[in-house]
């Protein structure tokens, strides 16, 4: 095992229920400064786990472990830390309560603080989800946040993301496998049906059309889909996607008692310096939901990757654009 596990113990639920013996799984990586002023949160993105993070970490690198400490919680429903595959009845497969990214960044923030006494984040940063997660952090604690680095997410998930989730979602539960939940075997229709649609929006329409699957090793659409998608798919757990679906599809930095929906005060809030990278062509963070939430900002910076992967041009598939995020958060962690 090469992470680490926080026993959190029972911990009460934005939702009001509880999630009994909540554990977060975790991975560090360099060396924490004796005055804890290096830390660098980096979150994971759907369906990822703290390894799938890594190809932003390395000496040279903005987020270079000989200079910071950086700590990679994983996401509860993740398959790591608390989700429906692993904890114990009652409150396993179907009866796994909803998790917020409230609740994520509550339990992230006891991690910091009860296990390396660490009260202020230099960068909290993530790709997809996991910037997400970076938005909230700087919503709810915008005294304890110095940066955040957002990589194709958004502070709020909008109707049409959310549409695109609930599509992805049908295709899984409509597998009669699939049991409303309580499957002993994988729902194998179900996982493939999800990947197929997912793969339709996770790359951009240019992406398909200048066959950029092929500079990935794959001979065809159809070999891109089956070993790409599906193979993918089928080694996830289906109660613990759709658990991540619903944290993402009611992902908003204003949900909750400090701002209670007011979603322009939840960004004016935020006294992190921001830097907002979405790709030109991500079908479901686009742009424009990004240029609205910098102009928000106290000190937001936005920055578009050019790029013709779309979702994925965050996804370590093109060395130019993984890159060219690098080279931008060097220079935020520079400013």
């Amino acid at each position: 095992m090469d992470y680490e596990i926080f026993d959190l113990g029972d911990i009460g639920l934005q939702s009001g229920l509880t999630l009994a013996s909540a554990k977060l799984a975790y991975k560090a990586y360099g060396t924490l400064a004796p005055a804890k002023d290096n830390v660098i949160l980096y979150a994971t993105r759907f369906s990822g786990r703290h390894y799938e993070n890594e190809f932003l970490i390395g000496p040279g690198k903005a987020l270079d472990p000989s200079k910071y400490f950086i700590l990679i919680p994983n996401t509860f429903g993740n398959s790591l830390s608390s989700s429906p595959a692993n904890t114990p009845a009652p409150q396993n497969k179907a009866r796994f309560p909803t998790i917020t990214y409230w609740d994520n960044v509550h339990a992230q923030r006891r991690l910091l603080r009860e296990r390396f006494g660490i009260e202020r984040l230099k960068l909290v940063l993530g790709w997809s989800m996991g910037a997400q997660m970076a938005y909230h952090w700087a919503a709810l604690f915008p005294e304890e946040v110095e940066r955040m680095g957002c990589i194709c997410g958004s502070a709020r998930t909008s109707r049409h993301n959310y549409v695109f989730l609930d599509g992805v979602k049908s295709a899984l539960t409509a597998d009669a496998a699939w049991n409303g939940g309580w499957y002993d075997a994988p729902p194998v229709v179900g996982l493939k049906a999800m990947a197929h649609v997912y793969a339709g929006w996770a790359f951009s329409q240019a992406f398909y059309r200048r066959r950029l699957y092929e500079t990935l090793g794959y001979s065809s659409v159809e070999d891109f889909l089956i070993r790409y998608w599906e193979g993918s798919f089928l080694q996830r757990d289906a109660n613990n996607m759709l658990s991540l679906v619903w944290t993402w599809q009611h992902g908003d930095i204003s949900a909750n008692d400090a701002y209670r929906g007011d979603f322009e005060k939840a960004l004016r809030a935020i006294k992190a310096r921001a830097l907002v990278m979405p790709c030109r062509t991500d079908l479901y963070f686009p742009p424009e939901d990004n240029e609205y939430e910098a102009s928000q900002l106290k000190d937001g910076e936005l920055v578009v990757i050019d790029s013709d992967y779309g979702h994925m041009a965050a996804g370590d598939k093109d060395p130019a654009d993984t890159g060219f995020i690098d080279q931008k958060l060097k220079e935020l962690l520079a400013r």
